[in-house]
């Protein structure tokens, strides 16, 4: 399959990434957000982020901001997903919310269309039920920053097709960048294991233990991380967070995922990290 138009759904902070990621590396792109307000903001954020990027990713130092804004159409219209010949899904970690989307999107898209979820913990293979063939459906979980991270972790459902890996593996290879291919199980590898890490380390400073200032350098100075588990949560943004663990809590059935009571009260207090200003750290906006 040539892939010459990847459409980005959701353009929170993943999704203005990566929308940039595949429109410096030769895509067009369409951005999809709920509001032209959503959209408005990702492209001011994405001018702003570009100036970073230059800094930290070489294939950025000569690019043009605007030729690169050029090959991204902002839609708040999800008609405008016709023309994708693939679709990565970037929306908030809820199953109801994400199942909804798959079902509107099942009467817009092309048959071939692929579908890429990025994803932290929900079940690819129960989403890929939405659409009328499952096998176009593979978990595509992108770090963040996605410029910045030249890794993917690839997740294979149950139906998931060969031709659907070899359509992702040549888009995540064209962006530059590493990818692992594993099973579906709730929170894959990566967030199986992370957010019970940052979950702990939540009632490590609930219980006084320790604050994050110190927890955070336990990691990175003994454990060799570039950047500890709480400043990790407060870039991914608690939110997100908080709803993966409940996500790995009610799969899972076991009491090791239990939400941290002080990251429920952060998340309802609006101290959602980075992206808020306020976290487990304070951050200058």
């Amino acid at each position: 399959m040539n892939v010459n138009t990847v459409a980005v759904v959701g353009a929170g902070t993943i999704g203005s990434g990566l929308a940039v990621d595949l429109a410096v590396h030769g895509y067009q792109v369409i951005l999809n957000d709920l509001t032209e307000q959503g959209l408005e903001q990702a492209k001011q954020t994405m001018r702003s982020d570009m100036r970073s990027y230059r800094m930290l990713v070489p294939e950025y130092r000569e690019i043009d901001d605007e030729e690169i804004l050029g090959k991204i159409r902002f839609a708040p219209d999800p008609a405008a997903l016709a023309e994708a010949d693939f679709v990565i899904e970037n929306i908030t970690e809820d199953y109801d919310a994400k199942a909804r989307l798959y079902d509107r999107l099942a009467g817009i898209c092309r048959e071939a269309t692929v579908y890429g979820v990025n994803t932290s913990c929900i079940s690819i293979t129960k989403l890929a039920s939405r659409i009328p063939d499952p096998s176009k459906m593979i978990g595509m979980h992108f770090m963040n920053p996605v410029p910045v991270k030249k890794f993917v972790e690839m997740i294979r459902a149950e139906h998931t097709s060969e031709e659907t890996i070899e359509n992702a593996t040549a888009l995540v290879k064209r962006l530059g960048k590493q990818h692992v291919l594993v099973n579906d199980f709730p929170g894959f590898v990566s967030n199986r294991v992370m957010m019970l890490a940052v979950n702990e380390c939540a009632f490590v400073v609930q219980d006084d233990v320790a604050d994050p200032a110190t927890v955070d350098k336990v990691f990175r100075l003994a454990f060799g991380h570039s950047m500890g588990p709480l400043a990790t949560a407060d870039l991914i943004g608690l939110d997100t967070v908080l709803n993966s663990i409940k996500v790995l809590f009610e799969e899972y059935k076991d009491s090791k995922y239990r939400p941290c009571p002080l990251l429920q009260r952060m998340v309802d207090a609006g101290y959602l990290g980075r992206k808020s200003g306020k976290g487990f750290f304070t951050y200058t906006r």
